[in-house]
C-alpha cells in the first residue's frame, strides 16, 4: 500500500481529514507520517489548533497500526490517549508516529492471533522546523471485523 492509497483510506472513511487538508507523508515500515497545513486548522491565534494537533497525532498513530493490520481485517480504535503541548505550531502540523519497539509488536501480535483482541500503546511526536511542538501517547486497542 502506498501513502497515496492510505491517505485515500483516510479521506473515505474519516470524512474530517479532506476538510483538515491531511496528506500522508510517509508510510514505511519503521514510521507513520502525516502533515495537515495551520491554514486549514488555525485557532485564534493563527496558531494550531490544540484539537487538531491531537486529531492528526491520533492519526498518525492510527494510521500506522491499520497499515500493520489491515491484511487481517481488523478494525483499530483509540481507548485513552494524552497530549503535551510545547509550542506553538504555525505553518505544518507534522505528526510522526515511530514503530513500538520489536517485543512490544510481537507481543501485540501474539495477543491478536490468539484473542482477535490486542491493544498497543503507541507514540507520536509533532514537529515543526525540527523542533518538537507536541507530544501525545495512546493505546489503541483492534479486534477482528
Amino acid at each position: 500500500m502506498t501513502a497515496f492509497d492510505a491517505e485515500q483510506y483516510f479521506h473515505q472513511q474519516i470524512p474530517i481529514t479532506r476538510a483538515m487538508g491531511l496528506r500522508v507523508v510517509t508510510q514505511n515500515e519503521g514510521q507513520f507520517v502525516i502533515e495537515a497545513p495551520v491554514a486549514l486548522n488555525s485557532n485564534h491565534l493563527n496558531t494550531a489548533f490544540g484539537g487538531s494537533i491531537n486529531a492528526v497525532a491520533t492519526l498518525a498513530a492510527y494510521g500506522l497500526l491499520w497499515l500493520a493490520l489491515r491484511e487481517r481485517g481488523a478494525h483499530v480504535v483509540v481507548a485513552e490517549s494524552s497530549i503535551r503541548f510545547l509550542r506553538p505550531v504555525r505553518e505544518m502540523i507534522r505528526a510522526t508516529c515511530a514503530r513500538p519497539d520489536a517485543e512490544s509488536l510481537a507481543e501485540f501480535r501474539r495477543r491478536f492471533s490468539e484473542k482477535q483482541k490486542a491493544a498497543i500503546t503507541l507514540h507520536v511526536s509533532v514537529t515543526e522546523a525540527g523542533e518538537i511542538a507536541a507530544e501525545f501517547e495512546g493505546r489503541f486497542v483492534a479486534r477482528t471485523a
